[in-house]
């Protein structure tokens, strides 16, 4: 890794480091109401996309504290999540052993997995906001491939690339183009809140994230040799990323009925070859 790279994720990781507390006990995650048995932090077409995961080995990359790692185990899934931060790992790891739930986590970046996992799996699942916070996908798609049984699948749920483009300040009322889409330039935040304790005031306030085009994502999979199966595009998404939206009973965050519909999230499913 470029050694800019790894200073971008390192200011990255001590600001992860320092969120995890706040969004342990935030409104947002309600980690108090998934303690509650079966419930889920999974949305119905992962799971449907995903397919029945009982007895299968799952690996979770960029697993923040594990909510949604341990929905897989609730679902019947032999698990292992990783993630970069320390505290995230040791309160996914505290959250499943106060649930009674079995999953095995990795303190690791993406990139450096394999010195730390010699595992393989059938299912290499990540999204949900992962993207943005690597510099580096030609690595990352390696990563998953090398994880990868033969036949395993490799899942996807994130933001589109295209709604990363336009402002969103708090202060924004429509779309308005802000970033450039195919730029590779790390993108600098200094915002002293985080998206699940918006009243927070970070010390670590400082990170670094980037836009990926689709032809990226797409491309840097293909080049690790996995067969994509499929690819949707939808016009909602999981989290309020402008003030405008609003959330619908279906779940979902839109946008308001007179702004001009764009794709605000995307999901990937592909296989690695027998």
């Amino acid at each position: 890794m470029r050694r800019a790279d790894r200073e971008f994720m390192g200011a990255n990781q001590r600001m992860w480091d320092e969120s995890v507390p706040l969004h342990v006990t935030s409104r947002f995650y309600d980690v108090a109401g998934f303690k509650k048995a079966g419930r889920l932090t999974l949305y119905p077409i992962e799971v449907r996309d995903v397919g029945t995961v009982r007895g299968k080995s799952l690996l979770h990359l960029q697993c923040h504290f594990g909510m949604d790692t341990l929905s897989w185990a609730r679902l019947g899934a032999q698990v292992t999540g990783v993630d970069f931060s320390r505290p995230a790992i040791t309160a996914a790891r505290e959250l499943a052993d106060e649930l009674g739930l079995s999953g095995r986590f990795v303190e690791s970046n993406v990139y450096d997995l394999a010195r730390h996992l010699r595992a393989r799996f059938d299912v290499v699942y990540t999204g949900k906001g992962s993207l943005c916070w690597l510099p580096d996908l030609s690595r990352w798609a390696r990563t998953i491939a090398h994880f990868l049984k033969p036949n395993g699948v490799f899942y996807l749920l994130e933001e589109h690339p295209i709604a990363t483009v336009y402002d969103n300040e708090p202060v924004a009322k429509r779309l308005k183009f802000r970033y450039e889409y195919f730029g590779k330039q790390a993108l600098r935040d200094e915002s002293e809140d985080t998206y699940a304790a918006p009243d927070s005031k970070l010390q670590n306030a400082l990170s670094f994230e980037w836009i990926h085009p689709v032809s990226d994502v797409l491309g840097s999979l293909i080049g690790a040799g996995l067969e994509v199966d499929s690819v949707k595009e939808y016009p909602y998404t999981f989290w309020r990323r402008f003030s405008f939206m609003h959330r619908e009973d279906d779940g979902w965050w839109h946008l308001n009925s007179d702004d001009k519909m764009i794709p605000l999230m995307w999901s990937i499913r592909a296989r690695k070859p027998a």
